[in-house]
C-alpha cells in the first residue's frame, strides 16, 4: 500500500513537471510567434496649452482647445472599435483640477530658463486670472483615458520640461519628474513610457529617468534631418515637411532592433507624425498614403510602425481629422488580417525585447 502511495505521489510529480514543460514550451513559441509579427505603436503627447503656451495667444485658442476635450472621447472610441493599443504622453499640470491645486503641488525646485518665455510657472502665474481651466486641466479626461481598454498614460514630464534648453539643470528635471510620477500615482496609476517634450531627446537624463521607474522613451527617427530638433534651419524644415509627403519606406523597423541596456529606459524610435488635416486636398492625400505605404510595408515586413501626434492636432477641423484617422485606423484592420499585424503600446513592446 505504502509502495502504490509512493508510485501514486511520483506520476503526480512527473504529470505536474510534464504540465509545467509543457506551458514553457506554448509560451515560447507564443513569444516567437509574436516576436516575428509587426506591430502599430500610436503614442500621444498629451499637452493642453501647456504644450504651446510660448508660441500662441490663449484667447485665440479657447474653441481650439474646447474641440479638443470633445475629440479625445472620439478617439477613444475609435480605439476601441479599432482595438487600438495607445500611450498617452501627459504633462503632468493636467493632473490638477484648478489653478489652485497648480500653486499648491509646484515642485521643490523648478527650470530657471534663460529664456523665461519657455517657463510654465511664469505663464501661469502672470495669466491665471485669464487662462480657462478647460484649457489647463484635464483630471477628468485623464480618468476616462486610464478607464478605458488597452490604454497606457505615460509622461510628458510634469511642466513640459525642455531638457535641452539652457539654465534648466538636473535638480530641476528630477523635481519635475518627481512631481509627475506622484500625480500619477495619487490617480492609482504607474508612469513607465515618458516622451521629451518638443522631442528634446537628452542622453544623460535617461538613467535618472530609470531610477523614477521609467521602462521606456520615445526617441526620434534616426534621419539627419532629425538629429537636432532645436534646428529651425531652412534646410531641416524643408526636408522634414517633404518627408510627410514624399520619400522611401525606411521609418520602421524590427523587434530585434531594439536594445535594453542595464539601468536605461528602452529606446523606442518614433516612425511618423501624423499631421492634422488640410484643406488643400492633394497634399492631405498624399500624406495619408505616405503612412499608409510605411504600415503596409512594416505589416509585410514583421516591424514597427510608431505613429505619433498631438491630440490637440485635431482642434481645428475636428471632423475632417477623425474621417483621416478612422481611414487610418481602417487600414491597419486589413493589415491586421492580411499580415497579422498588431497594436500595441509603449510599454507593451518593452516586454517584447
Amino acid at each position: 500500500m505504502k509502495s502504490e502511495n509512493l508510485e501514486l505521489a511520483s506520476q503526480q510529480v512527473n504529470k505536474s513537471m510534464n504540465l509545467e514543460l509543457s506551458n514553457q514550451t506554448m509560451n515560447k513559441t507564443a513569444n516567437q510567434q509574436i516576436n516575428n509579427n509587426g506591430f502599430l505603436v500610436i503614442s500621444l503627447d498629451f499637452e493642453l496649452i501647456w504644450g504651446v503656451f510660448d508660441k500662441v495667444d490663449h484667447n485665440d485658442k479657447k474653441t481650439y482647445f474646447e474641440n479638443t476635450r470633445k475629440i479625445i472621447p472620439e478617439i477613444l472610441k475609435l480605439f476601441l472599435e479599432y482595438n487600438i493599443h495607445c500611450t498617452w504622453a501627459t504633462v503632468g499640470m493636467l493632473f490638477n483640477r484648478d489653478f489652485e491645486e497648480w500653486e499648491a503641488n509646484k515642485p521643490s525646485r523648478v527650470p530657471d530658463y534663460v529664456n523665461s518665455s519657455l517657463s510654465a510657472y511664469k505663464y501661469g502665474d502672470s495669466l491665471k486670472p485669464e487662462l480657462s481651466a478647460q484649457s489647463c486641466f484635464a483630471k477628468d479626461l485623464i480618468s476616462q483615458i486610464n478607464n478605458t481598454a488597452n490604454q497606457e498614460i505615460g509622461t510628458h514630464t510634469y511642466s513640459h520640461y525642455y531638457c535641452l534648453e539652457d539654465g534648466q539643470t538636473l535638480a530641476s528635471f528630477k523635481a519635475d519628474l518627481e512631481k509627475s510620477i506622484s500625480m500619477a500615482k495619487a490617480m492609482g496609476i504607474e508612469l513607465k513610457s515618458l516622451v521629451f517634450p518638443r522631442n528634446q531627446f537628452n542622453e544623460s537624463y535617461l538613467k535618472v529617468c530609470y531610477e523614477f521607474g521609467i521602462k521606456n522613451v520615445r526617441s526620434n527617427p534616426t534621419d539627419w534631418y532629425w538629429k537636432d530638433t532645436q534646428s529651425t534651419s531652412l534646410k531641416n524644415r524643408l526636408f522634414r515637411t517633404g518627408d510627410a509627403y514624399f520619400g522611401s519606406n525606411n521609418k520602421s523597423y524590427r523587434v530585434k532592433e531594439l536594445n535594453k541596456i542595464d539601468g536605461i529606459p528602452l529606446s523606442q524610435k518614433a516612425s511618423r507624425l501624423l499631421r492634422p488635416y488640410s484643406k488643400h486636398k492633394i497634399l492631405n492625400n498624399l500624406k495619408l498614403n505616405r503612412i499608409i505605404s510605411e504600415m503596409t510595408h512594416a505589416a509585410k515586413n514583421n516591424e514597427i510602425y510608431h505613429l505619433w501626434w498631438h491630440p490637440h492636432n485635431f482642434g481645428n477641423n475636428p471632423e475632417e481629422n477623425i474621417s483621416d484617422l478612422r481611414k487610418l485606423l481602417e487600414h491597419y484592420k486589413k493589415c491586421q488580417n492580411k499580415y497579422d499585424f498588431g497594436s500595441l503600446t509603449m510599454s507593451e513592446l518593452n516586454s517584447l525585447v
